[in-house]
């Protein structure tokens, strides 16, 4: 078969502005060969979402994933009984009853201190001031490792993160220094740590993660938890502050907050690409799938298919169906942290929209290969 549009397309292309492009890819060719991917692209919502489901045909256990080439086996690059038992003893913490036990008080303090310090100043830059600073305190409390200076836990996963897109944009994999900081302070945490902290409790389980195995799975829950949440805020803040009609409906009517973070995550998801491989040779729409091949499914693209949501591009707070999107993923690598993420993304638009007369300064629109959001989404409100 011949995939024209897909032998054109460029890294370049899917890092800046990458709808365009998916769009044609989902009409015309929704599995198709990218070259300068060196693998296939996923872009209709039916077929990302059957991958994700069936980890029998495609694996994340495969010696190219990029995490696992970084950090070694984590809950991120298993399968089965190897995957439930790195995840299992993280995921209970993370249940929607759990979360809102656990995380409510803290995430409304954090946000409340950080605005309250925002508030005189008129202005902010929310990625850098707010999303970035909320995220990293609420992984920190949840690890355990509050005491650490948040600089030091940015540096870590920023170092991660950069490392991972550079993979996935065919690089090389050099697992950064930075890593070695964080094994050292992880291991820290759980020799010394109180027996009520995560990582201690994980490390206690029955389970039997090694030390080496806690320090991955935290390595992956934190460019997850700190650099995923970070984009859904800024995402968030970006739309719903950039379509005045949808800001008014949501001023008007609150109980619309919600809506308005769910289509946020659907229509801009802040990790926009996972990555499978092919156990076996498979058919996947119309393309012959070849075992070992490289199977990237475009959350991106199969957020804005058509067939599930009408006018896609279009951001619409009351949208029917908004949730039908894939950005938490599906199947056995759902993510656990979807309920925490919600909570901290409405949690800071709510205190951000009770600032008086706050409005889009600019925002130079989300990019990115693998995590998207906007460099900077700067905002005004009236003083006083």
């Amino acid at each position: 078969m011949s995939y024209p549009i897909g032998e054109s397309a460029t890294v370049d292309e899917l890092t800046a502005d990458p709808h365009p492009l998916l769009a044609r890819l989902r009409a015309a060719e929704p599995v198709s060969w990218l070259p300068a991917l060196d693998g296939w692209l996923v872009t209709r919502h039916d077929l990302a979402r059957a991958v994700m489901r069936d980890a029998r045909t495609y694996t994340v256990d495969d010696p190219r994933f990029s995490t696992s080439r970084l950090i070694g086996p984590s809950m991120l690059s298993l399968d089965g009984p190897a995957h439930t038992r790195h995840r299992e003893p993280f995921a209970r913490t993370f249940r929607p009853a759990e979360t809102r036990a656990r995380f409510t008080a803290f995430v409304e303090a954090e946000v409340e201190r950080l605005v309250t310090a925002l508030r005189p100043s008129g202005r902010a830059e929310l990625r850098a001031e707010l999303a970035g600073p909320l995220a990293v305190a609420v992984v920190a409390e949840a690890l355990g490792l509050g005491d650490t200076d948040p600089t030091t836990i940015r540096s870590w996963y920023e170092a991660l993160v950069t490392a991972v897109s550079a993979i996935t944009a065919g690089g090389e994999a050099v697992t950064p220094e930075a890593y070695a900081l964080l094994r050292a302070r992880v291991e820290e945490a759980i020799k010394n740590g109180p027996p009520s902290a995560l990582l201690v409790e994980v490390a206690g389980r029955p389970e039997g993660l090694t030390s080496a195995e806690v320090v991955a799975d935290t390595a992956v829950l934190m460019f997850g938890g700190i650099d995923t949440t970070e984009g859904m805020i800024t995402n968030a803040a970006a739309h719903l502050l950039g379509h005045p009609d949808q800001l008014a409906g949501v001023r008007a009517d609150p109980a619309l907050l919600t809506a308005a973070v769910e289509e946020s995550v659907r229509l801009e998801p802040s990790a926009s690409v996972i990555d499978r491989y092919a156990v076996r040779d498979v058919t996947l729409g119309d393309s012959p799938v070849r075992a070992g091949d490289l199977v990237r499914i475009s959350i991106a693209g199969a957020n804005r298919d058509p067939g599930v949501f009408p006018d896609p591009d279009r951001y619409d707070i009351r949208r029917a169906g908004a949730d039908q999107h894939l950005s938490f993923a599906r199947g056995p690598h759902f993510c656990f942290g979807a309920h925490l993420a919600r909570l901290e993304t409405t949690t800071a638009l709510r205190a951000l929209l009770e600032l008086p007369g706050l409005r889009l300064d600019h925002t130079d629109g989300a990019r990115g290969l693998v995590f998207r959001k906007p460099e900077e989404v700067r905002v005004r409100w009236d003083e006083g």
